[in-house]
């Protein structure tokens, strides 16, 4: 067994150093000063220290994977919690490898008329823009959309997004369609860079400091709310995911006391109409569509089938009374 791990090690530290010399080669620069300068400069963390032989080979392969010059800042680096490394491509980087994909044909943008304004924002911005991704290869173009509302970030004191936000979400807007369009993996822009590590970096000073998460109050008009009730209704019944979107509802109204009580209760009276639905169903107990028979029916004597027919419950009136219980469950 030492014998195979000295002989991986050796394998490893082998295609290490032919990743040097290839890199070294298309940068000019001598291959025994190129990994002592990029500790040095492109690559040197926030804090003043070198990133370990290991986070460097990460950062190399997907440098050289993408084309990417760190030197020029294309791709730099963040450590993250646990002694890894999060390769950061700057919009720069992001413009230069959608350019270089032999399959790409062009991007349009695509506006909202519906300017508003974020808090701290010095101007107002698009409420979302679209990405229109052409590639040689496809009939139709990927259109991705982003939202303001969910992209912006606020901070302590005024950064890029607060005096740029209209250029910062056609970046974001940019990044996204570009990574769906072709299917760039393994790298990050800033911003999911700093909900990685947890921390935020300082435009003014450059350094990481510690940073909160949170998404800054929006306030919803009442029929943008419905609209989002019910879509969460829907994807809940439909893929039973309660739980993310009881966590969901914490984020989105954690300043909306009232507004998160009556969404919670909305989305508990949905999730037990689901699984009641579903327990009827196994249990081969689901009422048809316009039938008068549910469970009340059942627990009739049978007796009562020859009551008189002045006494019978017409279908009108069965109709009717089923639609009244179905309406108590969905107003919850």
């Amino acid at each position: 067994m030492t014998q195979l791990a000295t002989t991986q090690k050796a394998n490893s530290n082998e295609k290490a150093k032919s990743l040097v010399i290839k890199m070294a080669e298309r940068f000019g620069v001598d291959s025994e000063k190129f990994m002592t300068t990029l500790k040095s400069t492109a690559f040197k963390q926030r804090d003043g220290s070198e990133p370990t032989n290991e986070q460097m080979m990460a950062l190399m392969v997907v440098a050289d994977q993408y084309g990417l010059n760190p030197f020029t800042r294309e791709i730099y680096a963040f450590p993250d919690k646990y002694n890894g490394i999060v390769p950061v491509v700057g919009v720069d980087g992001w413009s230069r490898i959608v350019n270089q994909h032999p399959q790409f044909d062009g991007v349009e943008f695509r506006f909202s008329e519906n300017l508003i304004q974020m808090p701290q924002a010095l101007s107002k911005a698009p409420e979302w823009i679209e990405a229109v991704m052409y590639r040689k290869d496809r009939s139709h173009p990927i259109v991705v959309r982003e939202y303001l509302d969910e992209c912006y970030k606020t901070g302590n004191r005024p950064g890029p997004w607060q005096t740029h936000p209209k250029r910062f979400l056609r970046h974001k807007t940019y990044i996204q369609g570009a990574r769906i369009a072709f299917g760039f993996v393994g790298i990050y822009d800033q911003d999911e860079a700093e909900n990685i590590i947890g921390n935020t970096i300082d435009n003014a000073t450059g350094q990481v400091v510690s940073m909160t998460p949170s998404r800054p109050e929006y306030e919803m008009t009442e029929e943008k709310y419905e609209s989002f009730i019910q879509t969460l209704i829907a994807r809940g019944t439909a893929e039973g995911c309660w739980p993310s979107i009881n966590q969901l509802l914490d984020e989105r109204f954690a300043n909306n006391p009232a507004r998160l009580q009556d969404a919670k209760r909305r989305i508990s009276n949905a999730e037990f109409e689901a699984l009641n639905a579903a327990d009827m169903q196994s249990d081969g107990r689901r009422p048809a569509a316009g039938s008068s028979k549910g469970k009340a029916a059942k627990t009739k004597p049978s007796k009562e089938e020859a009551q008189p027919e002045s006494q019978q419950v017409s279908p009108e009136n069965s109709s009717e009374s089923n639609a009244d219980v179905q309406g108590s469950l969905d107003m919850g």
